[in-house]
């Protein structure tokens, strides 16, 4: 068995288009484009590479894009009065604080600041909360990417054995919420899972976020498993995902590449959290 690849670069740039089209009809009937707010605080040179990209598909959606670059000494109090101001400028839409913040700053008090209906990366308390009770809200872009990837594969996902290895806020905790919202039955194993290969083999869907390179091999698979690897690991100036994606090959039905899987996808949803951002906000 060659696992199928899943092109997530095709199907973002599917969806972006499809964005640019709504992004247009918009400008017709609110009279202005919806806007986005970046914040960039310090000189991290991944953060700088991906609000570069951000910014890029911002303007080619047809979309405002509104960037702030700060030092790395800019104080938690500067950044604060920042997101403050953001979330009462009336062209803004979303706003998106990039992470990781330097260590003088809260990460979780900055995020908690941002208007929750600007919050375009989903991370806040109220939209955590709305996504964990099954309301509507904003979703984390990168587990919502994911989904969309997993129900144009497979298609309906009602009783199929999910895991998401990795925990975190961003994409673990969310990543499962969502699969429960589409009636899988999920695990979410980590660090400190007991034998992780025997909850790995059980899956029919496995979303690795852990951000270990390699760590999940492709003889803990289950045989035409369906995997999306999130994994964006740094190794001698090459990315690795967090599937061993040669093994994996041999034993899964299908899985996505590193890169070009999941990371375009992640972009794509930025732009739909913006247009639904902005639509909520016109009454549109």
């Amino acid at each position: 068995m060659v696992a199928a690849l899943i092109d997530g670069k095709g199907f973002a740039e599917r969806v972006r288009a499809r964005i640019a089209g709504e992004v247009a009809a918009f400008v017709a009937s609110a009279g202005r484009a919806p806007g986005l707010a970046v914040v960039l605080v310090g000189e991290d040179s991944a953060s700088q590479i991906y609000v570069r990209a951000k910014g890029k598909a911002v303007l080619a959606a047809g979309m405002a894009s509104f960037e702030h670059r700060l030092a790395a000494a800019t104080s938690e109090g500067e950044l604060l009065d920042l997101v403050a101001r953001l979330n009462g400028d009336k062209r803004v839409d979303g706003i998106l604080v990039q992470l990781p913040l330097p260590p003088q700053i809260d990460a979780g008090k900055v995020v908690a600041a941002i208007d929750p209906a600007k919050d375009v990366d989903g991370f806040t308390p109220q939209n955590a909360g709305r996504l964990a009770i099954g309301e509507e809200g904003l979703v984390p872009c990168t587990p919502l990417g994911c989904l969309l990837l997993l129900k144009d594969r497979l298609g309906d996902l009602s009783g199929l054995e999910a895991v998401v290895v990795g925990r975190s806020n961003i994409v673990g905790k969310p990543m499962a919420q969502l699969l429960l919202r589409e009636n899988c039955t999920v695990t979410i194993a980590h660090s400190r899972t007991r034998d992780l290969p025997g909850i790995v083999r059980r899956a029919d869907i496995l979303v690795a976020a852990a951000g270990r390179a390699g760590l999940i091999r492709g003889d803990w698979l289950k045989p035409g498993a369906t995997v999306i690897d999130v994994g964006m690991n740094r190794e001698e100036g090459k990315l690795r995902g967090d599937v061993d994606f040669a093994g994996a090959s041999e034993v899964a039905g299908a899985i996505t590449p590193v890169p070009g899987g999941v990371g375009p996808m992640t972009i794509a949803m930025l732009l739909a959290n913006t247009l639904a951002a902005a639509r909520a906000r016109a009454g549109l």
